[in-house]
């Protein structure tokens, strides 16, 4: 019968069809479900004003926020990460490097330099998700120590924002070693004194929290940020019991003790100047 051949109308209104909507005027929330005006959600720092839900930066957007503008001076931007096990899963490393590479034009998955938050220099190294999973290979784990060694030779605060999930397994017990390398530096900065800021954004997990971001002598969350070692789902399993609500969320963290504070997204830079005033 021909009917059977005839197209499905579409149910999708006009004004919702794709050649409306290829600005992206509308963002949904994905904590709350709530439709936000694209223009206020980036104006509010890309945090949800119904809810308080922090949407994921990219690294040049944390710069934005966090140091003052152009005050950024990177440092060891000619250290790029090579495949030295020849590594393959269902890509080559080498092609993941490359797709990463260009998707959000950096070398890897951190930077590091020496900056300024509201006049008060510091040395500073930021990890981006977007390369990765922040994951912590051999040139993370080597640009954060040397990283580290500058502030303990210049005496200056250090910063470091984790945004991680953890080692990177294509580089196998290299990627592990930046756990003790890392911690071994910050020990050594420990010992010279010099004040170390941890700051932990959504998600920070695996071996980047088992090393340098619990060390900080003062640790500070974005809001309602995933903070931990294994993932709940995985812990669930393991233990087969439900955790609690809130179960590594910073919130449940700052409760049990294991971070400092809590901080919004657009009071943290106000924050980090008035911690290095009192404290550095």
């Amino acid at each position: 019968m021909a009917w059977f051949r005839k197209p499905k109308y579409t149910t999708i209104p006009v004004t919702q069809r794709k050649s409306e909507t290829s600005e992206g005027l509308w963002i949904k929330c994905k904590d709350c479900g709530e439709m936000i005006y694209k223009k206020d959600w980036e104006d509010n720092l890309k945090v949800c004003p119904e809810c308080n839900y922090h949407f994921r930066l990219n690294l040049q957007e944390r710069i934005a926020i966090v140091l003052d503008k152009d005050s950024l001076q990177e440092d060891d931007i000619n250290i790029l990460p090579t495949d030295f096990l020849n590594f393959t899963d269902s890509k080559s490393y080498k092609e993941r490097l490359k797709i990463a590479q260009e998707k959000t034009k950096l070398n890897d998955a951190v930077i590091t330099g020496t900056g300024t938050i509201n006049g008060h220099k510091i040395v500073i190294g930021i990890l981006d998700f977007n390369f990765m999973g922040g994951s912590m290979g051999s040139v993370v784990g080597e640009k954060l120590t040397r990283a580290i060694e500058k502030a303990i030779s210049t005496k200056l605060p250090l910063i470091i924002i984790s945004s991680s999930g953890g080692a990177r397994m294509q580089e196998g017990i290299v990627s592990l070693m930046q756990m003790a390398k890392t911690s071994s530096a910050i020990a050594r900065l420990d010992t010279s004194n010099i004040l170390f800021i941890s700051v932990l954004t959504d998600p920070t997990t695996g071996g980047v929290t088992a090393s340098f971001a619990s060390l900080g002598d003062i640790i500070i969350s974005e809001a309602n940020a995933l903070i931990g070692f294994a993932g709940p789902r995985v812990i669930e399993q393991t233990i087969n019991q439900q955790l609690p609500k809130g179960f590594q969320r910073a919130e449940f963290m700052l409760e049990h003790g294991l971070i400092d504070m809590v901080v919004s997204r657009k009071d943290l830079k106000q924050t980090l100047s008035q911690l290095l005033e009192l404290l550095s």
